[in-house]
């Protein structure tokens, strides 16, 4: 019964999400199912490990949430980040649109911005870019979702998201673990999207369809703020410092002082210093930071609380008898240690429509028992953090996913005309790339 109760939430949790509810009630209101149908007391699992762990997860990840927020918002209301979406515009061409729209968003969740301010910051870039290619806007999403959803979230050593974060914290890795298995991936995952994307690109031009007017959007125009050609240079050099203040800086501070920054206190350092130089570059728009900033605080509550609630639900799952069943399912699962952790963090991140929850609870629960297991091995190790890494991105971006919920709102697509895209690039192509990098990793290992 246990069992059906976490099957029955999940599913029930889709169902509302894909219907546009939000998670913010539907999230509980799932995880009352779940305990009801397990025997637990409902205010112990809603008051007790609901809140728990919404609020568990704020206290350790609103840091980033935050200043990834503000960060984004100021490289957006100055026009940094815009300027550096023309000039690739520019080089590419809007012949090759789906690449026009894909590569600025990968170089900005690659720079440490938040996918969720990078879905507000590219929609009206892309927007622009499909309407010069006439195209249709429903295939908008698909594109913005591989970009920010993607490799750059999961794959790419280096990169400052969260999803590269988390596994640090029990594998005792770095945000560059397994270079080779990452490169791997990035390959793996990102060719057949791509393909993907311009063959449906392809085939609506080929059936005669053609871009339809956006009726709810508005354009912002930073033409009047007169910035000069060269203001992509603002875009780029900030990116460039969050990449290096989170890589290089501390290595070089640990080697001069000995000091040893952890990768979640390295990654606020390096927002911080983003934040800073973004700043100092617009400061001729002095009176728009203040408010770049105050929207940043503000809009970054929406992206926690969504991803929060979910990991409150998955943290009710976790305290419920069915939840061993799957623990044992995904320690049992044949093949290495590697395929197990694939397995386990693909149904938490599926459970709770989250990469960054999902992959928590899920390393929360197993991961000190993956690296006793990998007794020590640091290729071992770093290579259980990409795989928890990939893995996190594969079912994440089910229906009730909030990204997907937030860029389906902000395209004003509905699933039935957009979700289609997102599920082959971000959820079927990764969750099968994380399986079978998995078993063949852990062969090699």
């Amino acid at each position: 019964m246990s069992l059906l109760g976490i099957v029955l939430g999940l599913v029930l949790l889709m169902f509302l999400a894909y219907r546009g509810y939000s998670i913010i009630w539907v999230a509980p209101v799932c995880a009352v199912v779940v305990a009801v149908l397990s025997g637990y007391a409902i205010l112990d699992a809603y008051i007790g490990d609901y809140m728990k762990g919404m609020a568990d997860y704020v206290f350790q990840w609103f840091p980033p949430f935050f200043l990834g927020a503000v960060y984004g918002k100021v490289m957006d209301m100055t026009g940094s980040a815009r300027s550096l979406g023309n000039a690739l515009v520019k080089l590419i061409g809007s012949r090759f649109a789906v690449l026009a729209v894909v590569l600025p968003c990968l170089l900005m969740t690659f720079g440490g911005i938040s996918l969720f301010v990078v879905v507000f910051v590219i929609y009206p870039m892309g927007y622009s870019i499909y309407r010069a290619a006439d195209l249709p806007r429903t295939l908008l999403p698909g594109a913005i979702a591989t970009g920010a959803f993607g490799i750059t979230m999961t794959a790419i050593p280096g990169t400052p998201q969260i999803q590269n974060i988390i596994p640090t914290n029990y594998y005792g890795t770095t945000a560059m673990a397994a270079p080779l298995l990452s490169v791997v991936a990035i390959i793996v995952m990102f060719v057949p999207a791509y393909a993907y994307l311009e063959w449906r690109a392809h085939s609506a031009r080929k059936k005669g369809l053609h871009f339809v007017p956006d009726p709810k959007h508005v354009e912002v125009n930073h033409d009047d703020k007169n910035l000069p050609s060269w203001h992509w240079v603002t875009g780029i050099i900030p990116v460039v410092v969050v990449v290096l203040m989170l890589n290089v800086f501390p290595l070089v501070l640990e080697n001069a002082t000995g000091f040893v920054l952890t990768s979640s206190q390295a990654m606020v350092v390096a927002l911080l210093c983003g934040i800073i130089v973004a700043c100092l570059l617009n400061l001729n728009q002095a009176k728009i930071l203040l408010p770049a900033i105050n929207e940043g605080a503000n809009g970054s509550m929406g992206a926690i609380m969504n991803t929060a609630c979910a990991v409150g639900f998955g943290s009710v799952v976790k305290v419920v008898p069915g939840f061993s069943v799957l623990t044992n399912i995904a320690l049992n699962m044949p093949g290495s240690i590697l395929f197990s952790e694939a397995i386990a963090v693909n149904l938490l991140a599926g459970a709770t429509g989250s990469a960054s929850g999902g992959m928590s609870i899920a390393l929360e629960a197993l991961g000190p028992r993956f690296a006793e297991m990998a007794a020590g091995n640091t290729a071992t190790l770093e290579a259980l953090h990409r795989i928890a890494s990939i893995s996190s991105g594969g079912l994440d971006t089910l229906p009730h996913n909030g990204a997907v919920l937030t860029l389906l709102a902000v395209s004003n697509c509905t699933h039935k005309e957009s979700y289609i895209d997102i599920c082959v690039t971000t959820c079927i192509i990764p969750l099968v790339a994380s399986l079978l990098l998995a078993l063949i990793w852990g062969v090699m290992i």
